[in-house]
């Protein structure tokens, strides 16, 4: 697919950074000459912020045969160290080494480089985020990403001057799909290094930006830069797409009202499903937002339908199926699910993949998401969605984030406790929990409120729950601080990053 884009692109701009861009044909040239240096090697470890070395190194590595390892470069060194020791004898690309890559010297192999097509090898290792657990190696193969691929996009079907913004770091499954996606499309692919919602505005305006993707903490951002009732300046901007963790309603319908040209799309997918498996799409989120009835406002809530080549179920604990609009676990299958991890693969004998999310298909057949099946709270024997009570916090006009805990208590199992993140008015938390609990049945009223300047999150905007529950549980009830930050079974917690 390399060698398709180049020839049908030529001299054409495909990837920028800040000043700097490489033309199809030179991005061709250059994995070419990477591809000689990666032959033979067991993997490449990339270590690096995004860079135009990026994807050099991963179709260089597609070109060699050889998997492509993109690491979180935020990591501490213990835990960056321990993965990298899992990779003796790997390339490793830091940033000493990205302009290397990059090098004008030399003329390609005489015996030209070819990818070798092997659709079973393993094209790229993922390492999950790591919140609920040590990171874990997820494996995609070619023909996983290949799937994905032929399912979503046509070919060079972007129109001429078509731009997209990638914001997601490099290590990120939307980092890797946003580049394959748009590139395959025909799209002139523009770097963000570091995300702030001015540069993000000022470069879609001097980019002249046509598709970005966001996550929605980043989102949030830049709706708050925008004055209350303007529309954001940024007339070539068509199409915007979110994902990579839950986006609030609230924040879904300002950006709507902020961006009234602009096309929204909600993704879900999971690193181990080779990105989206699900979409929300423009005509839905605008029909939701010019709704009348709750219900069919509450729509922006969804993450849609399930894309071409892609089976969604929902089941009980027990395995069996839950009738329709009732929770159950999601499962999912589909060429491009790969549900495999170094050294294991958790698809059951028929290949669906369990993904760790707790769902509910309407009678439509959108799927609404209620959160990580393993963050349900059981209070008095009652199991309660934190998603449930978050949604209704963050109405509050006090409220900018919230998110619901169970902690540990010897009378209930669990009590409620809320963690919000204000919007600059001075709340009181007894307050905020009144007006819960005129809103909630007194079973899901928090009990307890708690007020911090932020959320622990990872770089691409997904919260560190655990952390904020040994954090919280430490200073409410330090005797149970130890079992509250014990963390899950690695295989039984799939990290959920959409995209």
């Amino acid at each position: 697919m390399t060698l398709e884009m180049a020839a049908t692109a030529g001299e054409r701009p495909a990837v920028g950074l800040g000043e700097r861009s490489l033309s199809a044909a030179k991005l061709l040239l250059l994995a070419r000459r990477a591809a000689v240096r990666f032959r033979g090697a067991p993997a490449v470890l990339y270590r690096a912020p995004n860079h135009l070395a990026y994807p050099v190194a991963l179709f260089g590595c597609a070109l060699a045969g050889v998997p492509f390892v993109p690491l979180n470069y935020r990591l501490g060194e213990d835990q960056l160290t321990e993965i990298e020791g899992r990779h003796p004898d790997a390339v490793r690309i830091g940033p000493d080494e990205l302009e290397g890559l990059l090098d004008d010297a030399g003329d390609p192999p005489a015996d030209d480089v070819q990818a070798p097509w092997d659709q079973d090898a393993v094209a790229v290792i993922l390492y999950t985020s790591g919140t609920t657990a040590a990171p874990k190696a997820a494996l995609l193969r070619h023909r996983h990403l290949l799937a994905y691929v032929l399912n979503t996009l046509e070919f060079n079907s972007a129109a001429e001057g078509d731009a997209a913004l990638v914001a997601v770091p490099p290590y990120h499954i939307a980092g890797l799909t946003n580049l394959m996606s748009n590139l395959y499309t025909g799209r002139r692919v523009v770097y963000l290094p570091a995300f702030t919602a001015d540069d993000w505005l000022a470069t879609v305006r001097r980019e002249k930006v046509t598709h970005a993707m966001l996550v929605p903490t980043m989102l949030a951002r830049i709706v708050e830069e925008i004055p209350e009732d303007a529309a954001a300046d940024v007339p070539t901007l068509r199409s915007l797409a979110y994902g990579g963790a839950r986006a609030p309603r609230s924040v879904v319908e300002k950006a709507l009202r902020t961006f009234p040209d602009t096309a929204f799309v909600n993704a879900y997918g999971l690193t181990e499903t080779s990105s989206s498996i699900a979409v929300l799409g423009p005509e839905d989120h605008r029909a939701a937002l010019a709704a009348s009835e709750p219900a069919d406002r509450d729509r922006l809530t969804s993450v849609g339908r399930p894309l071409p080549g892609v089976e969604i179920e929902l089941r009980t604990a027990g395995g069996e199926l839950t009738p329709p609009g009732s929770v159950g676990l999601v499962h999912v299958r589909g060429e491009q699910i790969s549900g495999e991890y170094r050294g294991r693969s958790v698809l059951d004998a028929d290949g669906w993949f369990p993904t760790g999310d707790l769902g509910r298909l309407d009678a439509d057949g959108y799927l609404y998401v209620e959160g990580r099946a393993d963050d349900t709270i059981i209070r008095g024997g009652e199991n309660i969605a934190p998603a449930e009570i978050e949604d209704v916090l963050l109405t509050h006009p006090g409220v900018r984030e919230a998110v619901v805990i169970g902690v540990p208590d010897e009378e209930w199992g669990q009590r409620i406790v809320a963690v919000l993140v204000g919007s600059g008015e001075n709340v009181e938390p007894e307050e905020v929990r009144r007006w819960a609990k005129s809103r909630l049945r007194t079973s899901r009223t928090p009990d307890t409120v708690v007020f911090r300047s932020d959320l622990p999150r990872t770089g691409t905007g997904k919260l560190l729950r655990r952390t904020l529950i040994a954090e919280i549980t430490e200073a409410v009830d330090p005797a149970h601080a130890a079992e509250a930050a014990e963390p899950d079974h690695p295989l039984d917690n799939p990290e959920k990053s959409h995209a």
